[in-house]
């Protein structure tokens, strides 16, 4: 064990992205939104999830896949997304475990046959497209198709496009009016408050075996104000300040300890 978290008497890093789906910190803002998610596949329509960077879309991902039962849905994770068209699909085609083939008609006809395979099967399959803000126009012209089965009478498959704000400005673009018509549930997923930030530090630290307060509320407040509600940017700064606490032999971390791992952050960047 690191003498760091044995310092703290935890028995795992409590700021790693290595949590089990059913272990996510879920408040109130995000459960909502992994409901509207839930509801939307259950009713085999598409959905879009946007946010800033780190304000924890692919946890939502997460906590959705583990809310929906296996038996009833399979769901398919893309997010090498900054290909073409015919490319895009092979990617699709090896993510659904298929073999791609040569042509983009080709691979298209696999991939909607095994769509409506999986539907015979009564399972239905949802196609998660992460930074879907750096999708190919082509492949938006594209993917209303990829949905549409028997004469667009079938919902058979469920997309859900996640990406950074500007997806939301590029969908109602006339030149995608065909696929945004197409999705109903329009998510935007916003930064963490002062006090939504407070709860995934103590849920994070207390999960990981540490039942005492670690970082006072200037702490906090600092920390919160720095990551500017983003989770990613706050897992990293929770982490250097108890690495730096556990060092200089500290029970408890303070503002002062906190300024003092922003200050070492700015050194090293300049």
């Amino acid at each position: 064990m690191s003498r760091w978290l044995a310092h703290w008497g935890l028995r795992e890093a409590p700021f790693t992205k290595e949590i089990a789906d059913g272990g996510l910190w879920v408040p109130p803002a995000r459960a909502a939104a992994i409901e509207r998610l839930v509801e939307t596949c259950r009713e085999r329509g598409h959905a879009v999830l946007a946010g800033e960077p780190g304000v924890g879309k692919t946890c939502v991902l997460r906590a959705l896949r583990h809310r929906l039962p296996e038996a009833g849905f399979r769901l398919t994770y893309c997010h090498n997304v900054t290909l073409g068209r015919r490319d895009f699909y092979r990617h699709v085609c090896l993510a659904l475990g298929l073999s791609p083939k040569a042509t983009a008609a080709a691979v298209f006809y696999a991939i909607s046959t095994h769509i409506a395979d999986l539907g015979r099967e009564s399972v239905h399959p949802v196609l998660l497209i992460d930074e879907a803000h750096l999708l190919h126009q082509d492949v938006l012209d594209h993917l209303h198709i990829l949905a549409n089965y028997e004469w667009d009478s079938k919902p058979l498959l469920s997309i859900i496009l996640v990406g950074l704000p500007e997806l939301r400005q590029r969908l109602p673009l006339a030149k995608n009016r065909s696929l945004w018509s197409r999705i109903h549930t329009r998510i935007s997923l916003g930064e963490a408050t002062a006090g939504d930030t407070a709860e995934y530090i103590s849920y994070r630290i207390k999960r990981a075996g540490c039942d005492r307060e670690v970082f006072n509320s200037d702490a906090i407040a600092l920390a919160h104000e720095q990551a500017q509600g983003r989770l990613r940017e706050l897992d990293r700064i929770c982490t250097d300040a108890l690495k730096l606490a556990a060092r200089s032999k500290l029970r408890i971390i303070d503002r002062e300890l906190i300024a003092r791992v922003l200050g070492d952050n700015d050194e090293l960047a300049d």
